[in-house]
């Protein structure tokens, strides 16, 4: 009977007709678990008129009333399409905390499920999932849709390491890699999101395994961008921000978050950088030199640098009255000891190798004599 009512709901004569009949049917199949599945899409129709007129704040409830991650006769595609509306609605709503919470009812490996695969046949006593209606979109088109959510979750965020992470996710879409006028402008977007994500290990694994990437060759100046952060070398900032400066302002009309913040971000990338940089190379410098180096003041190197120990991005000791920074790590006793230890080793294997030599030279010798 609901079923057949829900076929009457686009046949009605106006608006106040259709949502008094979509509530009506709705109050009907509460609580009902046979026709739970028919309730979801008829709160989802309800949303969407509530959406249409400028009602997001309803909408949104209304979608959250509804767990159709327990529907055991739901079609996957139909599960993760309504949840991702909920997370749409919810940051809409501006409601991040909330939207988090639903996004995390999405598991990422759904995405990667081999579609092509034949369905088994139920067992008896088995729940028959039901087919996803047509509007429906398909699995890659809902982890481009998933991700996309994700980009405007952590963009609220700025948390750049996790916007790069999704773009690469939706770079990897089959039907992405295939058009060369989609992947470019998103291999663009994961080159700057990288660059301004903060020096860790993840962000070392990312940016190397983009840098593989032969599709990089396209874009060659992002690939030479990669490879100065790479490169263990000292970036002239005033240099770099010349040659990429309109590339960045032409990029910050793609992406909201691309502004002001992310240039004052990106200058303070390349510091970090050019940091480790010289701590590679030195044990110890002055500040005096070091703010040479990073073209800065000597207060702002030794902010910098003090953000970066604070972090635990790197190990360093200011001393302040004499103005010398020490790179080097403090070595216990049992790190002394064991480095003593492998020393002494060597010269052993030394002197052994030697003598052996030496010996193998005098038998020789000798041979030569008797002759």
């Amino acid at each position: 009977m609901v079923q057949q009512a829900m076929q009457y709901t686009d046949e009605t004569p106006d608006l106040e007709t259709r949502i008094e009949l979509i509530k009506t049917l709705n109050s009907v199949s509460a609580g009902k678990i046979y026709v739970e599945i028919e309730r979801a899409r008829l709160i989802k129709k309800l949303a969407k008129i509530k959406e249409e007129q400028g009602l997001i704040a309803e909408a949104a409830d209304l979608m959250q009333e509804i767990a159709v991650e327990t529907f055991g006769a739901m079609a996957k595609t139909e599960k993760i399409a309504f949840i991702l509306e909920q997370v749409r609605l919810c940051l809409d709503c501006q409601d991040y905390v909330r939207a988090q919470i639903l996004s995390r009812k999405i598991s990422t490996r759904v995405f990667d499920a081999d579609v092509t695969k034949e369905k088994k046949k139920p067992k008896e006593g088995d729940n028959v999932v039901e087919e996803a209606p047509a509007d429906i979109p398909s699995l890659p088109e809902l982890k481009r849709i998933y991700y996309e959510l994700m980009i405007r979750y952590y963009s609220h965020k700025n948390d750049y390491l996790e916007i790069c992470r999704c773009y690469k996710a939706i770079y990897e879409i089959p039907s992405v890699k295939e058009n060369l006028a989609e992947w470019i402008p998103i291999l663009r977007k994961i080159c700057w999101y990288l660059v301004l994500s903060p020096h860790d290990p993840m962000q070392s694994s990312l940016l190397n395994s983009t840098l593989e990437d032969k599709n990089l060759s396209e874009i060659p100046n992002f690939k030479l961008l990669l490879k100065q952060l790479v490169t263990m070398e000292v970036i002239q900032w005033t240099t770099l921000w010349d040659s990429y400066k309109d590339e960045f302002e032409n990029q910050s009309n793609l992406g909201k978050n691309l502004g002001e913040k992310a240039a004052e971000d990106l200058r303070e990338r390349v510091i970090e950088h050019n940091i480790i940089v010289i701590s590679k190379y030195y044990g110890r410098t002055t500040l005096k030199r070091l703010a040479e180096l990073l073209c800065l003041s000597v207060q702002e190197a030794e902010k910098h640098l003090s953000d970066m120990v604070v972090s635990k991005a790197l190990v360093a000791k200011i001393d302040r009255p004499m103005g010398i920074v020490c790179f080097q790590r403090a070595k216990d006793s049992n790190d002394v000891l064991i480095s003593w230890a492998a020393n002494l080793e060597r010269l052993l294997d030394l002197v052994e190798k030697s003598c052996h030599q030496i010996h193998k030279e005098t038998m020789v010798h000798k041979a030569a004599l008797k002759v």
